[in-house]
């Protein structure tokens, strides 16, 4: 086991080498001690107009018997091009089991990212990463800024157990009232999860749903308490609402949430809200939190019980397919 465990680790240590020497600057060392590490893929290198972020987990059972744990950020990228995607990496795990296979996966983006950039017009802006972008100058980040905010929501504290739980039955998901104002409609959806591989399968199971696949923004934020290491597994994702991500996680720190996943859809209706929306995001993430008992601030119960009721429809806890 440890000769394996050594192994692994080598043959780590050299892909890293050879991927820093092929990518220089794109490729980042985020938590060199947990094997975090990030890339920055582009159509192009010359003129990258399809840019994203490709950041790893490498876990020590990496590679010979467990594929590295991956996040995708993009302001653009949403539902069916990130289920895409994740179907390519998973492919080409799944036929070169036990060899690694960063490099493939890194040239795999890049070819989708091409694809794109040829039957996809126009290229998406890198200062326009939501509909309210145009109300909000503080959001606006220059193209040298890039990589940073794609990384705004990569704040993985600790490193993974192991890959244990992938493949599991998929946890139950329960849905919150929705909140409406001025057109656009917010919904929280909650579902327990205790290792990274349950978070992709709750999001496959969301993206299930056309209204949901359907909608403008899908936020999510998990923090999953790690007994080993005494700390916590943590991501967020904007799905193209700037920051989001990065405020709901904040949200559930303070609510001390663990071992949850809370992902907002919502459903843009062309009227721009300003900074209300992310009261209304963070409102629908608290009020499903109190409800489903992943705080037990009584203060915060409180508020949920008399916040939002001119805004929802009685027992609306469900949505249409």
């Amino acid at each position: 086991m440890a000769d394996t465990e050594e192994e692994n680790l080598q043959s780590q240590i050299d892909e890293i080498e050879a991927l820093s020497s092929i990518y220089g600057d794109d490729w980042c060392v985020i938590d060199e001690a947990a094997r975090i590490f990030c890339i920055k893929v582009s159509n192009c290198l010359d003129h990258p107009e399809w840019t994203l972020c490709l950041q790893v987990i490498l876990p020590p059972e990496y590679p010979a018997a467990a594929p590295p744990l991956y996040q995708l950020n993009a302001p653009w990228l949403r539902g069916e091009d990130r289920m895409t995607i994740s179907n390519i990496l998973e492919e080409i795990y799944l036929q070169n089991l036990g060899e690694n296979i960063l490099y493939q996966w890194v040239e795999k983006i890049r070819e989708f990212l091409e694809d794109k950039s040829k039957t996809s017009s126009p290229a998406p802006s890198s200062k326009a990463t939501t509909e309210e972008t145009e109300a909000d100058d503080d959001n606006i980040a220059s193209s040298s800024e890039l990589l940073s905010d794609l990384l705004t929501c990569s704040v993985i504290d600790g490193a993974f157990d192991s890959l244990e739980g992938f493949g599991k039955e998929i946890p139950s998901v329960v849905h919150g009232e929705p909140i409406s104002d001025r057109r656009s409609t917010f919904q929280a959806h909650l579902a327990p999860v205790n290792n990274p591989g349950q978070v992709k399968e709750v999001l496959n199971n969301l993206y299930e749903n056309k209204k949901i696949a359907s909608a403008t923004h899908n936020i999510y934020a998990y923090r999953i308490y790690s007994k080993k290491t005494n700390s916590f597994i943590q991501d967020c994702e904007d799905d193209g609402e700037t920051a989001a991500g990065k405020r709901l996680l904040h949200l559930m720190q303070i609510l001390d949430a663990r071992d949850v996943m809370v992902v907002v859809s919502r459903w843009y209706g062309g009227i721009l809200l300003g900074p209300d929306r992310f009261k209304h995001i963070n409102n629908c993430a608290r009020n499903i939190l109190v409800e489903h008992h992943y705080t037990n601030s009584a203060e915060d119960s409180g508020k949920h019980a008399g916040k939002n009721k001119s805004h929802t429809k009685d027992n609306k806890k469900r949505i249409e397919h």
